[in-house]
């Protein structure tokens, strides 16, 4: 089974997507489903994009089963370290994505990042901050390499492998040496020019050992559950990576791929 990886439900700050419509909705594409909550601690702005881990497993431990697992989605940030590894271990996670959603203490999604860089400098930033902490914290699976061309505001927001090949396989160096994942992140699998544009990231991760990847939505809402995910399965199989999952923080592969 597939599963989708990468989901939001209520515990997430910017959701109000309900467990059960999360998992109607996987089960009606014969997918499994891995719920990933926000915990960005410090998260710029006003919004607390952090959650407690018991209540959350409290409240959803009935969910769990051989096709639902609990995991969460960590904000990887140097002065988040002590704050993700507390928060990691006070509960039994499935599994554990790291993802880098604040760049020099800003948040990437919102435009004061920008101010005054260039693509190139916005984006080195951000391709040094995902080397630094893939480096040295707790994670299973890196999210949404690509997470920059969601809001950068310039003419061309698609990542040129070529352009930031140095900054992009130091990262994926860093992920193949330590055993983690790369996830392919499906929000922007619908634009044909995102699609092509990750080839030869994904590519590069292969040659430099890399066999796995885990599929994730991102979905805040039902309808978004294994969305593009055609278009994921069948990059995948192009490129002779593995779909995976994680349950108890140990990989599962998945069958019938």
């Amino acid at each position: 089974m597939i599963f989708d990886c990468h989901t939001h439900t209520k515990f997430s700050a910017d959701s109000k997507m309900t467990a059960a419509d999360a998992i109607a909705k996987a089960e009606s594409l014969n997918l499994g489903v891995v719920f990933t909550e926000h915990f960005d601690y410090d998260l710029p702005g006003e919004i607390d994009f952090t959650f407690d881990p018991e209540k959350y497993m409290d409240e959803y431990k009935n969910f769990r089963s051989e096709k639902i697992f609990l995991g969460a989605e960590i904000g990887l940030r140097k002065s988040a370290r002590a704050a993700n590894e507390n928060f990691i271990g006070r509960v039994n996670f499935d599994m554990i994505i790291g993802s880098i959603h604040v760049v020099d203490d800003f948040d990437i999604y919102l435009p004061d990042f920008y101010v005054g860089k260039d693509k190139a400098t916005a984006y080195r930033k951000y391709f040094a901050a995902m080397a630094e902490e893939t480096a040295v914290e707790d994670f299973d699976v890196l999210g949404h390499i690509d997470y920059i061309c969601r809001a950068a505001p310039y003419d061309d927001p698609e990542i040129d492998y070529k352009t930031f090949k140095p900054e992009i396989d130091k990262v994926l160096k860093i992920i193949v040496e330590r055993k983690k994942i790369l996830e392919l992140n499906t929000r922007r699998l619908d634009k044909v020019r995102a699609l092509k544009e990750l080839v030869p990231i994904y590519r590069s991760y292969k040659n430099f050992g890399g066999r796995f990847i885990t599929i994730g939505s991102d979905a805040h809402r039902a309808e978004a559950v294994g969305a593009n995910f055609d278009a994921a399965i069948n990059f995948a199989k192009e490129l002779d990576l593995i779909p995976v999952t994680f349950r108890e923080r140990k990989m599962i592969t998945s069958q019938n791929f």
